[in-house]
């Protein structure tokens, strides 16, 4: 047995805290590298809502294109940077997200941010849950005709039959574990990329001379904007980084898996600016080649391929767009519930378990995201959960790189004894909690207090840095302790 193998090798644990899928990934027997990671990356930003946020983007905010288009790439660098951050203790411990936070919320008290964060997951696997059921809605209009028009909730007969099969799909993938959703990722991604990059083609050759003057629309400030040049560019950055919030703050889910940190950080470095910067590109061409063809600027891509009247594309599209789009939903947002709900109740529920508790409760979040929930706009919701979960993100970095400088005592996380480095007050540290408030309270004030509003798009990196420092000033008082 090696010493890093030495050095995962859990003993004693107790039964409340432990269960196999808890338990630190050994080197050996991890799999992925930079390609895993980038894909992670790719289905994200190219799943249907992550192209229509990156394409609404360019419209709301009345902001000169190209600045449009440098802070979404800044935002890509930030974000790489982040989850760098967040990633590499899992990749040097094998550790999940939830066990990772009992280092600094106490071997209890990760409970919170654990069930916070599985809520968010659970809300997500329910929404992309509905927009992978579009693009399977496409392929079935395409082929047996559009039907009725009659809607429940929202939904024609067509719709929720691609929701309900979509969700049934889903769960398939899942109870075969991690290295299917793996496989499924790896050809997802490229393969997505190729129709996307088909159908920027088709439209630019549709448009033909008119799409340019059509991008110089786009690329011209709007002077009427609400927010100021500067104002925008932030809220902009903001609102792209709290788009990946959540798996900023549960990378370490997926770096558990990983083979070294250097392949953690090509992976970062090729799936979140790069592709980032070449994604919002292709949504750019597109969105005004829609203008040109359509007269409108449309930002939904199943909506655009169902306007284009091709049915071959229309059927690959359709295709991609949902494996690409249910591809991320496994990823991000199922396999942090499913780990948050473990972390819960080891004894009873492990990975699978915890996976379709996610999954029936994201049932009703998808059913009913079009009569209700999405009514409460785009920008505005990812906004508002990514800064309650903010300060999270902030006590993790803080914690392990200022208080333990990188130093875990793993066995103690697995631990309920009094005598544990994490056990702190009946397994709870208060000072994590009063961190946590504070500066969730801040971070949510801004996204809904109108006298904040100038705020808004950035709550979450206000929130995470507010959280790290005000957790770094209350541990510190009471000395650095063991890891």
């Amino acid at each position: 047995m090696s010493e890093q193998d030495r050095h995962l090798d859990i003993q004693h644990t107790d039964p409340s805290l432990y269960n196999e899928d808890l338990a630190p990934v050994k080197p050996q027997q991890r799999g992925w590298g930079a390609f895993e990671i980038f894909n992670v990356w790719s289905n994200d930003i190219q799943s249907l809502f992550g192209y229509t946020l990156a394409a609404s983007l360019f419209l709301t905010y009345g902001l000169n294109g190209w600045a449009v288009m440098a802070a979404i790439v800044l935002a890509g660098f930030i974000v790489m940077w982040l989850v760098n951050l967040s990633g590499t203790p899992s990749v040097r411990y094998g550790i999940p997200f939830p066990v990772l936070m009992r280092a600094s919320m106490g071997v209890r008290g990760a409970n919170l941010p654990a069930m916070m964060r599985a809520i968010v997951g659970i809300f997500w696997y329910g929404v992309q849950t509905y927009f992978a059921s579009t693009a399977l809605m496409l392929l079935l209009s395409a082929l047996l005709g559009a039907g009725d028009g009659a809607t429940f909730l929202g939904l024609t007969g067509w719709g929720w039959l691609s929701f309900v099969l979509v969700w049934l799909f889903q769960i398939v993938i899942f109870w075969q574990g991690i290295e299917p959703i793996r496989r499924f990722l790896n050809w997802a991604a490229p393969l997505v990329y190729g129709v996307m990059v088909a159908l920027m083609i088709m439209i630019w050759w549709r448009a033909g001379g008119e799409l340019l003057p059509a991008i110089g629309t786009i690329f011209s400030a709007d002077d009427n904007a609400e927010l100021s040049g500067i104002g925008a560019f932030l809220a902009i950055v903001g609102t792209m980084v709290a788009y990946f919030a959540a798996v900023v703050i549960n990378f370490g889910d997926f770096t558990r898996f990983v083979k070294s940190e250097q392949q953690m950080k090509l992976g970062n470095l090729l799936g979140l600016p790069l592709n980032v910067a070449f994604f919002s590109f292709i949504a750019l061409i597109i969105t005004a080649g829609t203008l040109v063809l359509f007269g409108e600027e449309m930002t939904n891509p199943t909506a655009i391929v169902e306007r284009v009247d091709s049915l071959l594309l229309t059927l690959i599209a359709a295709l991609t767009f949902f494996a690409a789009t249910v591809g991320i939903n496994l990823v991000a947002n199922f396999i942090p519930p499913a780990y948050d709900l473990a972390n819960l109740l080891p004894g009873r529920i492990n990975f699978r378990v915890g996976g379709l508790i996610t999954a029936v409760a994201a049932f009703f979040v998808g059913a009913l995201w079009v009569s209700v929930i999405s009514q409460i706009g785009i920008a505005g919701f990812v906004n508002a959960v990514g800064a309650l979960v903010a300060p999270f993100y902030g006590i993790i970095v803080a914690d392990y790189y200022l208080i333990r400088r990188q130093q875990l005592n793993v066995q103690d996380l697995f631990s309920a004894s009094p005598e544990g480095s994490y056990y702190y007050r009946s397994g709870w540290n208060v000072r994590a909690l009063i961190a946590f408030g504070v500066a969730a309270l801040f971070s949510l004030s801004t996204v809904l207090v109108p006298a904040l509003s100038n705020l808004g798009g950035y709550g979450w990196l206000l929130g995470a840095a507010l959280g790290g420092m005000i957790y770094f000033a209350l541990m510190r008082q009471q000395g650095t302790p063991a890891g």
